[in-house]
């Protein structure tokens, strides 16, 4: 070693921590199970109702995300970018709406309007990730393009429902008019956009802090449990008096919820005054009328004033999904869920690109927390995933027959696997066991020899293990385990699959 050579005992090998980054998930068999049932289940309703699938690349030009685009000095604010060879700024999609803009200013000449279209795949958002809020997640959406009837809005709200009825999971949709509300603000003279937020803000907050919150919000301010303070709106009271009316008219005189038409007659006092409310009556009044005809009950769409959604992107209706399944965190607490979907109208977002309004109206369901929310299920909605059928390697010699075996019972519909670790028997059975696996197929000398098959059922098994006690019992009995011609034992195997 030369005097200045390095030591080669001073380095180590690097090994880097094996960790998720924050915000994003792992997801085992399970978890993607649910995941695909659910958008399956969703884009048929889709396809029921007449929408075309559209699959558009996750990377947009970032100027194509609207209110979400990078600037100079910060590039990824709100989404995640890279710089092109070009030096133009792209981000991953934040969204599938500000994607379809895109493709639909694009494509607008050659597209069937209305445009209908459905798509369904990961989005990803550049913020602090929390309980429930993950950075990459599943949305399927389905929207209209180019159309300003009321009733296709009707026609989104019902497509959602029967999206959600398919997957047997209980929601209410609640639907508001970004209409009502510009209608309320002018109503109040609200004319600063500090006061106009104040007011959003205090409704919004409804459903945590009950009217007399509201109330207090609406007024000078409140102070909260802990001593902190919110500054109010400032509205007087004869302003305070007609939010808290507007507000309330979602509510029936016992407190429970008002079917539509009473809520349009309550908001139609509220809102005499304004043009711009009455419009948005009107619009709702449609709207109810067209979900009567879809077979949308009161029960799962209601007109909900309190409703405050992304005022600064909505033009029209707006409706949020509310998940009323009931779920427990490990500890046992109840988990409000909240929304597990939302959207309404916007006739702005395609003008970006061409400077004509182009009405728009679509839903996105919520894919990723849907199922997180089913992981909560104190019905255990989401349950381990079976495994293939496992083939007991006894010998290397034997493997060219365990791969004909699995070929054959592959050609027969069934999913199955030739075991290539190096256990033995006692690891192998529980490697099955571990794999939820329905069976295990042993192929060894005497079988070879006589043409036969072993199978033993592993679904059966684990049924007879809860009713047997003594170990002698159990391995005389054999539970489950039958030696059949090769001929008669894959149809065995499916009736031991299909149980």
């Amino acid at each position: 070693m030369t005097e200045n050579a390095p030591n080669p005992a001073e380095f180590t090998e690097f090994r880097p921590e094996a960790r998720a980054p924050r915000g994003f998930a792992d997801k085992r068999a399970s978890q993607i199970a649910v995941e695909r049932r659910l958008i399956a289940k969703v884009s048929e309703v889709y396809e029921l109702f007449g929408f075309e699938a559209l699959q558009t690349s996750a990377f947009e030009f970032a100027d194509a995300l609207g209110k979400f685009l990078p600037d100079a000095d910060r590039p990824n604010v709100g989404v995640f970018s890279l710089q092109d060879d070009d030096d133009q700024w792209m981000a991953l999609r934040y969204d599938h709406t500000a994607p379809l803009a895109r493709f639909a200013a694009q494509n607008w000449d050659a597209l069937p309007k209305p445009f209908r279209r459905y798509a369904f795949g990961p989005v990803w958002r550049n913020e602090k990730p929390g309980p429930g809020r993950l950075r990459e997640f599943m949305q399927c959406d389905a929207d209209t393009v180019g159309t300003d009837r009321p009733e296709a809005d009707a026609e989104i709200i019902a497509l959602a429902v029967a999206g959600f009825r398919a997957n047997n999971l209980p929601t209410v949709l609640k639907i508001n008019n970004r209409k009502l509300l510009n209608g309320l603000l002018s109503a109040l003279g609200a004319d600063s956009p500090a006061q106009q937020m104040g007011v959003l803000r205090a409704i919004d907050k409804l459903d945590r802090l009950g009217l007399e919150g509201v109330e207090l919000l609406l007024g000078g301010g409140r102070k909260d449990e802990s001593g902190d303070f919110t500054k109010g709106a400032g509205l007087n009271d004869k302003a305070i008096a007609a939010v808290l009316g507007f507000v309330a008219a979602g509510r029936d005189s016992a407190g429970g919820q008002a079917e539509r038409g009473a809520v349009l007659e309550k908001l139609a006092a509220v809102l005499s005054e304004s043009p711009e409310g009455q419009a948005g009556l009107e619009d709702l009044s449609r709207i109810s009328t067209a979900l009567a005809g879809l077979g949308v009950s009161e029960a799962e769409a209601i007109f909900d004033p309190s409703i405050v959604r992304g005022l600064e992107y909505y033009t029209g209706p707006v409706f949020e999904a509310e998940l009323l399944m009931e779920t427990r965190d490990e500890k046992g607490n109840l988990v409000r869920f909240g929304s597990v979907g939302g959207g309404g109208r916007y006739d702005d977002l395609v003008a970006r690109f061409t400077g004509e309004r182009v009405p728009a109206t679509g839903f996105s369901f919520g894919v990723s927390r849907l199922a997180s929310a089913l992981a909560l299920a104190e019905e255990g909605a989401i349950q381990p995933v079976r495994g293939p059928i496992v083939i007991i390697a006894f010998s290397e010699s034997d493997m060219g027959e365990y791969f004909r075996l699995a070929a054959d019972i592959r050609a027969a519909g069934l999913a199955v696997e030739v075991y290539l670790g190096r256990s033995g028997m006692k690891a192998q059975m529980k490697y099955a066991d571990r794999r939820l696996s329905p069976a295990v197929v042993m192929l060894g000398g005497d079988e070879l020899a006589n043409n036969t098959v072993t199978i033993k059922d592993l679904d059966q098994g684990r049924l007879l293990a809860t009713q047997i006690t003594d170990n002698k019992e159990w391995r005389e009995a054999r539970p489950g385990q039958v030696t059949l011609p090769r001929t008669e034992a894959i149809k065995h195997m499916k009736s031991i699959v299909n149980a």
